[in-house]
């Protein structure tokens, strides 16, 4: 009874479906697409899909949260290694041009990060409530939408790049590498946003594995194009951005022929004009929860900017340090993503199949791996703190400012645990007025605030503007707390 039914609704689904598309051909694919889930079996042989609305939760979870993690780590060791090599081949002028220009280049990110993010959530909720004869449509929606954004913001990038500079005091000793830099990265942004979707695409069907290998590649090459660009070629800081946007570009190309080569697996039917003419529905769905993530994802970068324009502003030393303190926060920061992506997969196909005791282990399991993990690089960073920033530079001057930053740090670290148990809820709920409010709470509101009441108000300058910044991390997962606790995550959203 179970598989008629489940034959019935397909059928019904796909009636509709054929009354909006009279091509013979395509209509025959769609048919035969419907015909293994009319089935009733979700997870059907050759499928590349993961279902998380059942199985054991820690396994599921390490297992998808690990290669996700892994890439982040990989991304943040190339990113350390564009540090480590400019900074040892040019100094603290090189490395302050590669950390301002770096932090520019974050912030255009944010369209790609924020909407990447709600498309992975989407097509995580397509398949929970299975509807994924809708996800080849909704990617190539999304695709079409993120392209297109990734152009414009390359375009606007490179027209106010001077304006940005400027704007972040940038030190004149680093300002034309990191003007170098950044024009680099903007103009290469569309490999960025192009790796970032078709990740997003895999993460959302469970897939992690892939996205790290094609990240591995990524790494490899760019720690290689770092020391032929910056040391035997003297490209400067350039010659580091320079390797970075080749490196996402291989990346990218790898793994669109990757998801090309395997869309049956993926039951990824998707027509050309589906990358221009872009569904209605879709878009909204796509627009409503993507908005407010990437008002987060910007706010955020936004009010980094401005702490660390601040930070700048008390010379190239601290511009350094801030540089190197950034990579090491980034550690924790990518390592509560990669719980955060996984987590909101899982937790979106839950709640929309409503499996809502699995959704409390979930959060449960991730609040004991990062905590654990907060307590581990606390102790790293407590009984090696010359250690860890001497890989970065020799420089006494910027070596002497470790000792103040240690409790930072260790904030940091939690506030990134605290608020990786929650944001899988908030982002998986498919929620957008909670990911609005936290997107202005955390981003703009606390972030800012915090920094400006330490650093200027009760005067404790530099330190100041990075114990706000840390602070302010927490904010999601007290936002969290009052949204679990209401049980409006149990409502649809999307």
């Amino acid at each position: 009874m179970a598989q008629l039914g489940s034959a019935l609704e397909w059928g019904s689904r796909g009636r509709r479906f054929n009354s909006c598309h009279s091509d013979h051909a395509e209509t025959k694919r769609y048919a035969l697409f419907r015909f293994f889930y009319s089935c009733g079996d979700v997870n059907m042989q050759g499928t590349e899909i993961k279902d998380f609305t059942q199985g054991n939760i820690t396994k599921q979870l390490f297992l998808f949260a690990l290669p996700i993690l892994l890439s982040n780590l990989l991304q943040v060791v190339y990113n350390m290694a564009d540090m480590i090599i400019v900074g040892q081949v040019l100094g603290k002028t090189g490395t302050s041009a590669v950390s301002v220009g770096g932090d520019i280049s974050m912030l255009l990110t944010f369209i790609a990060i924020g909407f990447s993010n709600a498309g992975q959530v989407l097509i995580a909720r397509y398949i929970g409530s299975g509807q994924k004869d809708k996800i080849g449509k909704f990617v190539g929606t999304m695709c079409g939408f993120l392209f297109f954004a990734a152009f414009l913001i390359s375009g606007l990038g490179l027209i106010f790049q001077n304006k940005l500079l400027l704007w972040m005091n940038t030190p004149g000793e680093s300002y034309l590498g990191a003007t170098h830099y950044s024009a680099i990265c903007m103009i290469g942004l569309v490999f960025v946003y192009g790796y970032n979707v078709v990740s997003a695409i895999l993460r959302g069907m469970g897939d992690s594995k892939h996205p790290f290998y094609f990240i591995a590649i990524a790494a490899v090459l760019n720690i290689i194009l770092d020391i032929v660009f910056v040391a035997f070629l003297d490209f400067g800081a350039g010659g580091a951005a320079l390797a970075t946007i080749i490196s996402q570009g291989v990346s990218f190309i790898s793994c669109t022929v990757f998801l090309i080569h395997k869309h049956t697996s993926f039951h990824l039917f998707v027509r050309v004009r589906d990358f221009f003419v872009w569904n209605r529905e879709m878009l909204t769905s796509l627009l409503k929860l993507g908005i407010p993530m990437a008002i987060k994802n910007a706010s955020i970068q936004v009010s980094k900017l401005f702490v660390n324009s601040w930070v700048n502003s008390y010379g190239v030393e601290v511009s350094a340090f801030a540089g190197i303190a950034n990579k090491l926060a980034s550690v924790a920061n990518l390592i509560s993503m990669a719980v955060n992506t996984a987590g909101s997969t899982m937790v979106g196909q839950n709640l929309a199949s409503h499996e809502y005791r699995r959704v409390k282990k979930i959060l449960l399991n991730i609040a004991v791996i990062m905590l654990c993990t907060a307590s581990v690089l606390s102790a790293l960073i407590m009984i090696f703190p010359n250690q860890v920033f001497g890989l970065f530079t020799a420089d006494d001057t910027v070596l002497a400012l470790v000792g103040g930053y240690i409790p930072i740090a260790i904030l940091l670290f939690f506030g990134a645990a605290a608020r990786s148990i929650m944001n899988p809820l908030l982002n998986g709920s498919g929620n957008y007025r909670i990911n609005f409010v936290t997107a202005i709470l955390d981003g703009i509101i606390l972030r800012i605030g915090l920094a400006v009441l330490f650093g200027l108000a009760l005067d404790l300058r530099h330190y100041g503007f990075w114990l706000g910044d840390a602070l302010a991390g927490f904010t999601p997962f007290w936002i969290g707390v009052v949204f679990y606790c209401t049980g409006r995550w149990k409502k649809e959203n999307a």
